[in-house]
């Protein structure tokens, strides 16, 4: 890395775009939802009677037209996801979009308007909510602790504790809410926390200093954090040059010292009980970064309805 990562907190996060997204693993969540919908997937045994007996009632080419709505406050997202639900179902199936993701809607608003078969929009019926109403109730969430964090330079980030299998839309959701995105996952960043260093030997200074040499010398370019759970542990990340130094749990007045003491050295970024409640108060104090996996973990699904004209 090259530069002060202090003067570029852009070099230490980003925000992901539908447009980064491999579409390959998306489409396979689709088809696992539809497959335990219609075929019993996840079941040994299946069913042996694959389908959707209710929708099969209408006849096969009656066309049908309903709306998405917003039944709270909520920040939408999910709509080009809601277009992979509709196309696993029929090819038949449109989705006309009234917003945008990201958007802020209040209670009553159009989200869109999906027309076609109605055999095929009654069976995408709840996976399309079921994904529309997890990844809304993230955004929505992520909104809350965003205003809350307040006008400042400190940026807000995600974490590491996603759904299995859901990490890359959960991460969109918390871009779509007004947050950024922290590292996508053990891949792209070095994080050495307390047993990372205790591996690298006795002695913490050294071994902190060994484990970003060995880190530069084998990826040059990526970026190196280290966890640091006490006051005196910074030492040991300045003398080793990280990139980022995350104090985590530390108390209000730690945040302050600590501040102090790494300067324009390394980019700060406070982790661990992060609550909403907490934020405006360590809004101002100079950190580059606040990073909580609540984002994601205390968020809940958002209502929406899907109501038929």
């Amino acid at each position: 890395m090259t530069g002060s990562p202090r003067k570029r907190p852009d070099l230490c996060c980003q925000r992901i775009t539908w447009q980064d997204i491999d579409l390959t693993p998306v489409q396979a969540l689709v088809q696992l939802a539809k497959e335990e919908d219609l075929e019993g997937g996840g079941l040994r045994s299946g069913t042996k009677t694959p389908g959707d007996h209710s929708a099969a009632l209408l006849p096969a080419d009656q066309k049908a037209k309903a709306y998405l709505r917003a039944r709270k406050e909520l920040v939408v997202c999910g709509l080009p996801l809601a277009r992979e639900v509709l196309a696993a179902y029929h090819p038949g199936l449109s989705l006309a979009p009234d917003c945008q993701d990201g958007d802020f809607l209040r209670p009553g608003q159009s989200i869109a308007s999906i027309s076609g078969p109605v055999r095929a929009l009654l069976s995408a019926e709840r996976p399309l909510l079921n994904f529309l109403q997890m990844l809304s109730g993230v955004s929505t969430e992520t909104r809350r602790y965003v205003a809350a964090l307040g006008e400042t330079s400190t940026r807000l980030l995600d974490t590491r504790k996603t759904t299995p299998g859901y990490r890359i839309l959960e991460k969109y959701a918390v871009a779509c809410g007004g947050a950024w995105n922290h590292r996508i996952g053990l891949f792209d960043r070095v994080m050495l926390k307390d047993n990372h260093i205790a591996a690298f030997g006795p002695e913490p200074k050294a071994a902190t200093v060994e484990a970003v040499r060995r880190s530069r010398q084998k990826h040059p370019k990526m970026l190196v954090e280290m966890e640091v759970d006490a006051l005196e542990q910074i030492e040991y990340a300045l003398a080793a040059e990280v990139d980022v130094i995350m104090l985590d749990n530390f108390a209000d007045e730690e945040l302050h010292e600590a501040i102090k003491l790494i300067g324009d050295r390394a980019c700060t970024e406070a982790s661990g009980g992060i609550t909403i409640e907490r934020l405006p108060r360590i809004a101002g104090i100079g950190l580059d970064f606040i990073s909580t996996g609540a984002l994601v973990h205390q968020s809940s699904w958002i209502d929406i309805g899907l109501d038929w004209e």
